[in-house]
């Protein structure tokens, strides 16, 4: 039925849009943490001290700029990734090598640590194992903080610039290079099959994001990263990895793009003597039944 109006009737009318008379008190309600992180496990620190301090140099892997690269970690080494040249973003990837079914979640590392990963967080995997994968053990970027524009860096908001989403913006255009495809490449190249549909969300390292006050939109700005920055991790379990060099460059003004200037990025990967590691196993799969209530 519709009114003379040409409101349907069944329809919630406008008024109720407009602000209760409580509105303030609503919205200062105080937000509580969904996730409090206190029970989550503690990574133990100093083992990865002495672990960091022992370790021994097993590989060494440039990603080309605007390209993607693989690399493997064993469980209990590091694995750094470093900026050799200039100002450069990456999006990385990480798998069980051992079952690559077992992928980084980055949407759960995010309910638990965050929007930006910080030193001593983890990366935490998917379903059902959702166990860390990798601990960040050192940041030469951890004094950048917050930004007066909201900005912080190595996010796990963004996805990857993909080329579906490029050819949706572009009107049609065909780019081979974002990070999904170079992910998907690099995977492939490491014998994995399947690669496409095991590529994931990301964990966007050095890139520099947050969310606009005004509209709450993902923006990116120049990362603050400089030739010489790394990240470094502890592999909880056995990994094989994949990264992206972004083709935004920084990404202080477009990604998917071959005019932006872009550099290379450095993987180098360490191993820890097993007598350092003694007493120390890798985190088990999650714990819970599967039964769902079944």
């Amino acid at each position: 039925m519709t009114t003379l109006a040409g409101v349907h009737a069944t329809e919630v009318p406008l008024t109720q849009s407009l602000p209760p008379a409580d509105a303030d008190q609503r919205r200062a309600i105080a937000p509580v943490i969904a996730y409090p992180p206190e029970t989550l496990p503690v990574p133990d620190r100093a083992l990865h001290a002495r672990a960091r301090a022992a370790a021994r140099k097993l590989s060494e892997v440039t990603v080309p700029a605007r390209e993607g690269a693989s690399f493997r970690v064993p469980a209990g080494g590091f694995f750094r990734i470093s900026c050799p040249e200039g100002a450069q973003v990456g999006d990385l990837n990480l798998f069980n090598a051992d079952d690559p079914s077992e992928r980084f979640y980055s949407g759960k590392t995010r309910a638990l640590h965050g929007t930006h990963l910080r030193v001593g967080q983890r990366m935490w995997s998917s379903f059902p194992s959702l166990r860390p994968m990798a601990t960040l053990h050192a940041d030469t970027l951890a004094w950048y903080g917050t930004d007066p524009h909201g900005g912080r860096v190595h996010d796990v908001i963004g996805t990857r610039c993909d080329p579906y989403t490029h050819w949706l913006l572009s009107g049609g255009a065909q780019y081979h290079h974002c990070c999904h495809s170079n992910l998907t490449r690099a995977l492939e190249q490491a014998g994995v099959a399947g690669a496409e549909g095991l590529v994931h969300d990301v964990l966007n390292v050095f890139m520099c994001t947050g969310f606009t006050p005004d509209t709450g939109q993902y923006f990116m700005k120049a990362s603050p990263v400089r030739a010489g920055d790394y990240l470094e991790f502890f592999a909880e379990i056995p990994l094989l990895g994949v990264l992206s060099a972004c083709p935004g460059g920084d990404c202080g003004a477009e990604h998917s793009s071959d005019s932006v200037p872009c550099h290379p990025l450095r993987v180098e990967v360490w191993e820890t003597p097993a007598e350092i590691l003694a007493g120390w196993t890798p985190p088990a799969p999650n714990g819970y039944d599967q039964s769902h209530g079944r």
